[in-house]
């Protein structure tokens, strides 16, 4: 239902930003860009392919240092 209220909104005059911890909705809703956080910082951007890895492989191949 949220996909495709979002796919609904879609339009070449528009720009949605959609936080989700939940990877299996980007299949529904097909962004543009994903850029991925650790930390607070940004460790990946891409198409899908970000959210895949993380979602296959967790962040372990994104390692960043956190300030205490």
């Amino acid at each position: 239902v949220v996909a495709q209220g979002i796919e609904r909104l879609r339009s070449p005059d528009r720009s949605l930003l959609i936080i989700t911890h939940h990877t299996p909705l980007l299949d529904d809703v097909r962004p543009d860009r994903v850029h991925v956080l650790l930390g607070g910082r940004i460790v990946a951007c891409g198409g899908i392919e970000p959210a895949q890895q993380v979602e296959a492989d967790g962040y372990g191949a994104h390692q960043v240092e956190v300030p205490a």
